[in-house]
Order: C-alpha cells, then structure tokens, then sequence
C-alpha cells in the first residue's frame, strides 16, 4: 500500500513538473500575426512581383480567376509552412513552376521583393529570417534556367 503512495507522488510530481516547464514559443504563424497578417504581406509581395519589369512576364496571360487562385495558394502556402491552420493544396514546387525558365536573377529579385515587404510590415529580424529560410527552401525546386552566357 506504502509503495503505491509513492508511485502516485511520483507520478502527480512528474505531470506537476512536466507542466511548469512546458514554456513553449509561439508558432511562427502566430509571431507573424496569424492569417491576416500573412494575407497582407502576400498582396504586398505579389504586387511588387507583378509590377517588377523583369518578373512581369510571370503573371501575363493569367484570368483574373487564376491571379486570385495563385494568391490564395500563396496564401495557404505560407500558412501551413509557418505553423498556422491552412493546408497547401496546391502542386509541388518543382512541378508549379517546370518550363516557366525562372533564373538565380529571378530569384534574388524576388526575394529582394520579399525582404522589402517584410522590411514595410516591420517583421522583426528573427521572424524574417525564419521566413526567409523557409522561402530559401523552395530554391532548388523553382530556379531551373541557367543565365544565357552573351557573346
């Protein structure tokens, strides 16, 4: 009977302890604001990528339909890659963006577009980072054209 006294002590100290050092930090979807924040950063992104001269060409020949399409993909995309509730439903990285011939100096633009927005939006320096690791992820996967050597 004693024994068992002690095992249940144990044990109500164990959980007691286990909770008072559950001090976890907040998702990166949370720190960045959560749905609508991540809405807003997204239309800043995409309309500078959409006005930018060299990145343009991406978003011609799109319905209105698919340009809103691509921006809630963007949307989720970041979403779920952040922490947050949303699902990505679109297609993979490599697949979305096969034959689109998107350069290394495409991508550094873009993600000088992206630094300028989150820099607009006031995410703190940790936060970008992650945001912008994340992003760097997806490189290998969306950059496939090498520069045309000029003669």
């Amino acid at each position: 009977m004693r024994n068992s006294r002690v095992v249940v002590y144990l044990i109500a100290a164990f959980f007691t302890a286990s909770l008072f050092a559950q001090t976890s930090t907040p998702s990166l979807y949370k720190r960045l604001g959560g749905y609508d924040a991540l809405a807003a950063v997204t239309d800043d992104f995409i309309g500078r990528l959409a006005t930018d001269k060299q990145l343009s060409r991406f978003f011609v020949g799109h319905s209105e339909d698919s340009l809103h399409r691509i921006r809630q993909l963007i949307v989720d995309q970041l979403c779920a890659a952040t922490g947050g509730p949303c699902y990505y439903i679109g297609r993979d990285m490599k697949t979305a963006h096969k034959g689109m011939g998107i350069t290394e100096s495409d991508w550094n633009i873009t993600v000088n577009h992206l630094i300028a927005t989150l820099d607009k939006f006031k995410v703190p320096e940790k936060e970008k980072n992650e945001v912008l690791g994340a992003v760097s992820s997806f490189k290998k996967d969306i950059v496939e054209a090498k520069p045309v050597a000029s003669k």
